[in-house]
């Protein structure tokens, strides 16, 4: 029958029309009391049409949502580097910028003058910024991150909209709280929590830890071994005479003398080595 889909867009809507007062009378006037009503009623459990009353209330944005990008640097009371860079300003994420709007300056070292992998300055022209999240997908060091702020309205382009490295630099535990989960997948991907570098300098020193007992395992093996070489030559040069002094000319009895000198011979160099371990 024609108008059928109209007659179904408009049930539908009838639907939600009356599902939205129920949900009002259900609440009452305790959906504006907390925002935990608020959170229940933006929630599966909800029925029928609401409006935000924003800034008052608002919606919560999932944990992939994308905005302007900053700077992840340790904790401020981490116990050993405080507040450090996570950038090594490679420049990767300058490079792979559509619309062209990060600027980063390379520390130099002012004694060689060489550059160091920590970023002097770090610029992001926010009203440039088209939030495609691929100066934080490219990062080989998980340094720059999407943020969940969106409230950056302002008068003033000048002053305002031009982030330098001291606003766009938060803390890695507040990365932690608006992504956990993926906060907890890159820690799996990296090995721990800490930077790339720091884990792969730790686990060097591990590394170098367990060759220092094994180079002295080597040299007590060593060492052994010449002691028991030493006790071999002294037991054989007492052997020598004891054979010599046994031997006789009856052949079977000097094959005997020459056994017994061997056995001899081996036990004192068996009690060698266990002395020398």
């Amino acid at each position: 029958m024609y108008g059928q889909g109209i007659l179904r867009g408009l049930r539908i809507t009838l639907m939600h029309f009356f599902r939205t007062y129920l949900d009002d009378l259900r609440y009452g006037l305790r959906k504006f009391s907390s925002n935990e009503n608020f959170a229940q009623r933006q929630g599966p459990q909800a029925r029928g049409v609401f409006t935000v009353q924003y800034p008052d209330e608002k919606l919560a944005v999932p944990e992939r949502f994308r905005f302007i990008p900053f700077l992840i640097v340790e904790d401020y009371d981490h116990p050993e580097r405080p507040g450090h860079d996570w950038c090594t300003s490679c420049g990767i994420c300058a490079k792979v910028c559509p619309p062209q709007c990060i600027w980063i300056v390379r520390e130099t070292d002012p004694q060689t003058g060489r550059p160091k992998p920590e970023p002097e300055a770090f610029f992001i022209d926010i009203d440039i910024c088209m939030n495609c999240g691929y100066c934080a997908e490219f990062c080989p060091f998980d340094a720059i991150k999407m943020d969940h702020d969106y409230e950056m309205a302002s008068y003033d382009r000048t002053s305002h909209h031009i982030f330098d490295k001291e606003k766009l630099s938060k803390e890695l535990r507040y990365w932690r709280t608006i992504a956990p989960t993926t906060a907890y997948e890159e820690m799996l991907a990296r090995g721990g929590w800490e930077h790339s570098d720091v884990i792969k300098e730790r686990k060097k020193e591990a590394r170098n830890a367990q060759k220092v007992p094994r180079a002295e395992r080597l040299a007590a093996q060593e060492e052994a071994g010449t002691a028991a070489a030493n006790g071999a030559d002294e037991a054989a040069a007492v052997a020598e005479p004891v054979a010599a002094e046994g031997t006789s000319e009856d052949p079977e009895q000097a094959r005997r003398e020459q056994k017994r000198a061997e056995m001899k011979a081996r036990l004192a160099a068996r009690r060698a080595a266990k002395k020398s371990n």
